[in-house]
């Protein structure tokens, strides 16, 4: 969360709320969330790093979610190959 105190502060207030407002929230929501360790959605993360254009990682506002999974998911994945016993 602290990426995301850090980008927020950055941003003049008005910014905020355009900010917020794309992320599909608002900025009192967001500065609530970080101060009370809320655990928000990930859908709400996914827009965040988004409209931070990646300046704010999902990773970083949720540890508990397998973003490397969720990320992987469009990769096709290789099959193990069955080994041949000699």
């Amino acid at each position: 969360m602290e990426q995301l105190r850090t980008y927020l502060n950055a941003l003049p207030r008005d910014e905020q709320a355009d900010f917020a407002k794309r992320c599909g929230t608002s900025v009192g929501y967001l500065r609530k969330a970080i101060s009370m360790g809320t655990a928000i959605g990930e859908g709400l993360c996914i827009n965040i790093e988004r409209e931070s254009a990646r300046a704010v990682l999902c990773e970083h506002l949720r540890a508990d979610v397998d973003w490397a999974y969720i990320r992987n998911a469009g990769q096709p994945h290789l099959a193990a190959q069955p080994q041949e016993v000699a």
